[in-house]
């Protein structure tokens, strides 16, 4: 199997309860290298969850997650995080740090290669390390229009705007797989037609692999190569977009029968 067509993700027959509510039953899905594809389900079907067991946040009952061939089914969300693999959340809070800017190079720790006494007398590994993931986090934060506001406080710009912040983190860490829980949402149409194509753009330029939930349907009918319908936490529709428009089970579910 060629690198191409090989799975950069897997996901084998994940499974998880709370309490008496099968919030993901039996969910599997592979992503090839250079894949973008979408999840999409009504509110409470499970994908964030699904988000939260790929990244270590949550432990499955059971199933497995492989990334490059490896099981990381129980590692901990910052060993994920080194393996390759960075998600945003649906929710954005602002960070805490004085600047945008502090808090995208905050998000390099893990390819930090300094240690505590360089950075106590700033040795000239340091300074150079330093001044390297600063140009960085410039170059990131300029890809995504918003080096304008690097000494600026999160909490004090728009949620679009703390969106592509939050963005940034997560390219910060240099991942191979992304994953992105509504980067949409609350944007207004000018906004979200933006964001399409910066996805796109994004895709080729850090050469990611992107599992994409979204409740904006122009985005994931767009952009996504392939789409994966889920309601209750168990997958009703695998396919093309096109594919997906006519499955009656996911309109159904996800689009009440329109």
């Amino acid at each position: 199997m060629s690198e191409d067509n090989k799975a950069i993700l897997e996901i084998r027959e994940l499974n998880k309860n709370f309490g008496g509510l099968q919030a993901v039953s039996n969910f599997s899905i592979s992503l090839k290298k250079g894949e973008l594809k979408g999840l999409i389900g009504p509110n409470g079907a499970g994908k964030t969850t699904i988000f939260n067991l790929i990244s270590g946040l949550l432990k499955p009952d059971s199933g497995t997650v492989l990334f490059k061939g490896v099981d990381i089914t129980n590692q901990s969300p910052d060993r994920i995080v080194k393996s390759g693999i960075g998600r945003t959340f649906q929710k954005v809070r602002p960070g805490k740090l004085p600047t945008v800017l502090d808090e995208v190079k905050t998000a390099f720790f893990a390819h930090m290669t300094y240690n505590l006494f360089d950075a106590m007398f700033q040795t000239a590994k340091y300074r150079a390390e330093e001044k390297k993931i600063e140009d960085e986090s410039y170059e990131i934060l300029d890809f995504l229009g918003v080096a304008d506001l690097s000494n600026m406080r999160s909490e004090d710009i728009s949620h679009g705007l703390q969106m592509k912040v939050s963005i940034a983190r997560a390219l910060a860490l240099k991942p191979e797989t992304l994953l992105l829980d509504e980067p949409a949402s609350g944007l207004n149409p000018n906004e979200t037609n933006i964001l399409i194509d910066l996805i796109s753009q994004m895709k080729e330029k850090f050469g990611l692999s992107i599992l994409l939930i979204e409740h904006d349907m122009s985005v994931i009918m767009n952009i996504c190569q392939d789409i994966i319908a889920i309601n209750e936490g168990s997958i009703i529709g695998m396919g093309a977009p096109e594919e997906i428009q006519k499955n009656k089970r996911v309109l159904d579910a996800y689009l009440g029968g329109a």
